[in-house]
């Protein structure tokens, strides 16, 4: 960490990842290594099986639990709990009306009552989803932690539903970012926006309501728009796609009516929220570093199998178009290992092809970044 009076900050100290260089084993080593283990030799055949994403659901999530206890249970259940974090916050949600209807207000730094980095940087449907849990008697980090980890290995098992190819079930199952899903809010994130493009495919109305749920979960996923086309599009059938198009936007625009009006409208909360990024690291990060040190992040993200399997596949280039987008934005300044999981997990689609070895390259490219560094996530 450098010092903040100084201007062209990084504020990584692992760059261009967010942590901390901390070569380490854990508990969950020898759990990782074995599930590595079993996915390179068992994986390809066992995506042809009348069972296989039952299968693969499991194994990704055991994937990512371990890779998590590689630093420890006690860091995993409190990853949520810090002050900057959605937790934080769930008491002021006692009275949800009033907290929607206020929840602009608060968005800017240097007030007395300002939301706290995560609550501020997102929209309510965040830290909402905590509320609830908190609600129905599933509150604190240990819960929150394991909810994220489960909801996000839901990609695993929706994107080959969607592709409609099971042959990339074992490289989604080692995806190097299961680093970052065990546990970020922004892990579940991923599993909730690729079950909306899945539900696309099928069900474009209710596709359409999960992704515009996905809207509320984080200002940055109005860029699922090229994955949500690529997902309604039907090659020669102009009056399908127009119809299942019509029919997605109903559901989202269903959801930011709902949201607007229990008293928060997204495109205001939008504005504010580019103010507060550069009330704080956003403005002394500089952007030509860091529009280069995402994409290095990414890499990281996505192992070499995800940069070997980069094709011509629609899937592939939505999510990159979608990543270019946050990228050049400069509202990505940093942390997108985390931020672009939603987006980055989709190039692992043009991996079927790959055989073993570049399994084995995605497996340790995971054991590496955790064992060598303790991620903030």
């Amino acid at each position: 960490m450098v010092n903040a009076a100084h201007p062209g900050l990084l504020f990584v100290s692992a760059p261009p990842l967010f942590g901390e260089w901390f070569p380490h084993l854990g508990p969950g080593t020898p759990a990782a290594v074995l599930i590595a283990l079993l996915v390179v030799a068992k994986g390809p055949e066992l995506a042809q099986h009348r069972f296989a994403l039952p299968i693969a659901y499991v194994t990704a999530t055991a994937w990512t639990f371990s890779l998590a206890m590689i630093d420890g249970w006690d860091l995993f259940v409190t990853r949520l709990t810090t002050m900057d974090e959605y937790l934080h916050h769930v008491p002021d949600f006692a009275d949800v009306t009033a907290a929607l209807h206020g929840f602009t207000a608060r968005i800017l730094d240097f007030q007395s009552d300002s939301w706290t980095t995560h609550v501020s940087a997102h929209p309510p449907g965040a830290v909402l989803t905590f509320v609830a849990l908190d609600r129905i008697g599933l509150g604190g980090g240990t819960v929150a932690s394991i909810f994220c980890v489960l909801v996000g290995s839901l990609a695993v098992v929706a994107i080959p539903k969607a592709i409609n190819n099971n042959a990339v079930l074992p490289f989604l199952v080692l995806f190097p970012g299961a680093v970052w899903v065990g546990a970020s809010a922004d892990g579940m994130f991923m599993g909730v926006a690729a079950v909306g493009i899945y539900l696309l495919t099928r069900w474009p109305l209710l596709g359409g309501i999960v992704l515009g749920w996905c809207l509320f979960l984080s200002y940055g996923l109005v860029l699922l728009a090229p994955l949500a086309l690529a997902a309604v599009w039907r090659q020669g059938e102009l009056g399908v796609t127009a119809r299942r198009t019509g029919l997605a936007l109903a559901g989202a625009l269903a959801v930011v009516g709902a949201f607007a009006i229990a008293g928060f409208w997204w495109y205001e909360g939008y504005e504010l929220v580019q103010v507060r990024y550069y009330q704080g690291y956003g403005t002394v990060r500089p952007y030509w570093y860091f529009v280069w040190a995402n994409l290095a992040a990414l890499v990281l993200v996505i192992g070499p199998a995800g940069v070997k399997g980069l094709a011509r596949d629609k899937w592939v280039i939505a999510a990159g178009v979608a990543i270019l987008a946050a990228d050049l934005s400069g509202l990505s300044k940093a942390e997108t290992e985390r931020i672009w999981l939603p987006f980055a997990i989709w190039l692992l689609a043009g991996t079927a092809k790959l055989d073993r070895r570049w399994l084995i390259a995605q497996a340790a490219t995971a054991l590496a970044v955790n064992h060598l560094v303790l991620t903030n996530w």
